[in-house]
């Protein structure tokens, strides 16, 4: 339509969340119509249909693209509703196409699955009059509905990231909106079409009027399962850190052998380049994307791994490295204006005394963790950034075969060449942690867990004192 701000208009919704009566209210104003499930894998715009806009489903298969062009084309403002479970092909154009509308349409989710696991029960999807409604209790199942609640918002966090990334808006409205005169009104007037007052379509009637109690076989089992599930994400941990590449320039493969390390800044990398160094034709590094590809072709059959260490001594070894830096003046000067961090010098013997050592340290955990969580102008070096940070910048491109563990590296590297039928290399024996020793006690432990809490969460880490026991 020439006189309205779009071309076309998608409804984001699931199933059982009141989208059929709101494509029904949708297609009664003139000007307004609805095409249905257009990218439904098992048909195209309903169960019924043989075809949607001149496509029938295998053409629509071969060319998704097309539909929306014709979506677009067609007389009037046309849209579709589209699912978690939809073509996926379609999802980004549509998204960020601004000259199609976006009406996000949510509900309850406790209240959809119950819906859904009725009507395929029942075998009813829509409900014209009351006297035809046929009434059925479920049994509530407690993965089940964890798996429909993660899908649901997984979905829910793609639509509003890519709504965020192009600067657009939509226009939400919940199940309970959809039978309101002023929301309906207000939907038609966003989308451009202002026709006066909009109601709901009486053609459809809600299915199960019922109290959860009434709907719900095992009532009690299912409040017992909802209150240990967490509504509000509290026990998420924070991640605010910047989102990582892969660090692809950084791979470190065996020439001539399917072997790839991936090197996580602050790991063994030395200790691990060392023992590669001893594999037969040598070492090839400084990849591209194509190159490392390269690689991977000439190389079937290949095992990359990557190495994680206990955050307590990765953050000592990177702190080492950073005191011991004599190019580093601008990045101490920094520390100590914008953190307060004055760095000891050493005395006349260039030795630093174990207390002043100890101080820095935990400085430099404090800015550690002011860094990852956005706190400091300096942004997160690879040096410092969390490991599950790292590793899933990895998998941007490929993800490691293998995830070792430092104090177990010997076993995971003797278990990896095996499987390739190679002998064993000696690996160099790992340093003595006699620094940080010295100065580890709880204290450090929790600065440690506050800076990289999240990797002791995901990968499991105990206290440095427990695990190196």
């Amino acid at each position: 339509m020439a006189d309205t701000p779009f071309d076309s208009f998608v409804i984001l919704a699931a199933m059982r969340t009141g989208s059929n009566l709101l494509e029904e209210s949708l297609n009664a104003v003139p000007g307004l119509f609805s095409h249905g499930e257009a990218f439904n894998p098992s048909f195209v715009g309903g169960p019924k249909k043989d075809e949607l806009l001149g496509m029938t489903l295998q053409e629509r298969e071969a060319d998704p693209g097309l539909m929306l062009d014709r979506i677009a084309a067609a007389e009037g403002l046309n849209g579709f509703r589209y699912f978690p479970d939809h073509d996926p092909r379609v999802l980004e154009r549509f998204m960020r196409d601004r000259r199609c509308a976006k009406v996000v349409l949510t509900r309850n989710p406790l209240e959809s699955y119950v819906s859904l696991k009725i009507a395929r029960k029942t075998g009813q999807w829509k409900l014209g009059r009351a006297r035809d409604r046929k009434d059925e209790r479920i049994l509530f199942d407690p993965q089940e509905f964890e798996g429909h609640l993660e899908a649901l918002q997984g979905f829910q966090l793609t639509v509003l990231r890519l709504l965020q990334g192009t600067g657009q808006t939509a226009f939400y409205l919940d199940y309970e909106d959809v039978r309101d005169e002023d929301v309906l009104t207000g939907l038609v007037t966003f989308l451009g079409v202002p026709v006066g007052a909009v109601k709901p379509s009486a053609k459809l009637i809600k299915q199960n009027p019922s109290d959860m109690a009434e709907l719900v076989a095992n009532h009690d089992e299912m409040q017992a399962a909802l209150s240990r599930l967490d509504r509000f994400n509290l026990s998420r941990t924070p991640n605010f850190e910047p989102r990582r590449g892969p660090g692809v320039p950084g791979f470190i493969a065996a020439r001539d052998l399917p072997v790839l390390f991936m090197p996580v800044r602050g790991g063994p990398s030395e200790r691990v380049t060392a023992w590669m160094s001893k594999l037969p034709g040598g070492l090839q590094g400084d990849f591209t994307q194509k190159t490392l590809r390269d690689w991977m072709r000439a190389h079937p059959g290949h095992r990359s791994f990557t190495v994680l260490s206990h955050p307590v001594v990765r953050a000592h070894r990177v702190f080492s490295e950073l005191m011991g830096n004599v190019g580093a003046a601008d990045f101490r000067d920094y520390l100590k204006r914008a953190h307060g961090l004055a760095l000891p010098r050493p005395d006349r013997s260039g030795a630093i005394s174990a207390q002043e050592r100890r101080r820095a340290f935990l400085g430099f955990l404090a800015f550690f963790r002011a860094s990852l969580v956005g706190q400091a102008s300096v942004r997160p070096d690879p040096a410092w950034s969390s490991q599950s940070a790292l590793v899933s910048g990895f998998s941007q491109f490929a993800p490691p075969d293998l995830i070792a563990r430092e104090d177990e590296l010997a076993e995971a590297l003797a278990h990896l060449v095996s499987r390739l039928g190679l002998p064993m290399p000696d690996l160099p024996p790992p340093p003595a942690e006699t620094a940080l020793a010295e100065i580890y006690d709880a204290e450090v432990e929790k600065a440690a867990r506050a800076a990289y809490q999240r990797d002791y969460l995901v990968f499991g880490f105990r206290a440095w004192r427990d695990q190196a026991a």
